[in-house]
């Protein structure tokens, strides 16, 4: 299997890296990167054929990652626009619509749309994806192999849930920095050393998620069980309802849905 990356930054070098990782032929893989320190940072590191453009080589392959920011992506689509056969184009850019992307490709149908979330940089991903009807069965397991080379992997049968994929996951990571940082702080401000109140939020929060990740049991009765009446977690807990932590959260995740289409609609826009 050829795969071109189009885009060579932070996502596409995890995802090399990855693919790597579980044995993939580096010669099989080329990027489409336009900076020459990106290009040179590739191929030093993998190996890969790096081109500052998209080219017949580029288009020689059987699978095309399409790694730009959003606001990029019909541009650095172009020159592919009616020149694609029966690649299976995989886009990473978050607010952009099979239905546009496809449009822009020249009526290419053969499309997924990933979701893909920061942790995947250190292996540890998750990634949202949903194919066109188009996609057969042997399309949808090769998106899945190459994302899985960073995480895991959770299909969605409606395009329209993809917004609540990115505000869950996809922005998800930005919550749980936002949560670290508020839980050093509040340790800091009872006295705890900078670097004691740090590493005690960052390693409370891993282990907590890796109890949750292991447990059949739902994460509501892994925090009851915390949960002593009358005791000191209890206090914190009582806390949180009655400022309405949870209904703030569920308030910032419908927020961040609802600007995901707004940037579908507007990104999406020829």
């Amino acid at each position: 299997m050829k795969i071109t990356f189009i885009g060579g930054g932070n996502m596409a070098t995890a995802l090399i890296g990855g693919l790597k990782k579980q044995g993939f032929s580096m010669a099989g893989l080329q990027v489409v990167e336009p900076f020459d320190e990106a290009r040179e940072r590739l191929t030093d590191t993998f190996g890969v054929r790096c081109t500052p453009a998209i080219d017949a080589a580029a288009l020689n392959c059987d699978v095309i990652v399409l790694a730009v920011k959003p606001q990029l992506m019909k541009e650095a689509i172009a020159p592919a626009a009616g020149k694609l056969a029966q690649q299976l184009v995989i886009s990473i850019a978050a607010g952009l619509r099979l239905a546009d992307m496809g449009r822009w490709l020249g009526g290419h149908a053969r499309l997924i749309r990933a979701m893909p979330n920061t942790p995947a940089l250190v292996g540890a991903g998750i990634t949202g994806l949903y194919a066109d009807p188009s996609v057969d069965l042997e399309g949808r397991e090769t998106a899945e192999k190459i994302l899985s080379a960073v995480g895991k992997t959770l299909w969605i049968e409606d395009e329209s849930l993809m917004d609540a994929v990115t505000a869950v996951s996809g922005s998800g990571p930005a919550y749980v920095f936002y949560f670290i940082e508020a839980l050093q702080s509040a340790g800091a401000s009872l006295g705890l050393p900078e670097e004691a109140a740090r590493l005690l939020a960052i390693e409370t929060f891993v282990g907590a998620a890796q109890l949750a990740a292991n447990s059949d049991e739902n994460v509501s009765e892994l925090r009851a069980r915390v949960t002593s009446k009358g005791g000191t977690t209890a206090a914190a807990l009582d806390t949180f309802a009655s400022l309405r932590v949870a209904t703030s959260i569920g308030h910032g995740v419908a927020a961040a849905a609802a600007r995901g289409r707004e940037l579908c609609d507007q990104l999406g826009q020829d």
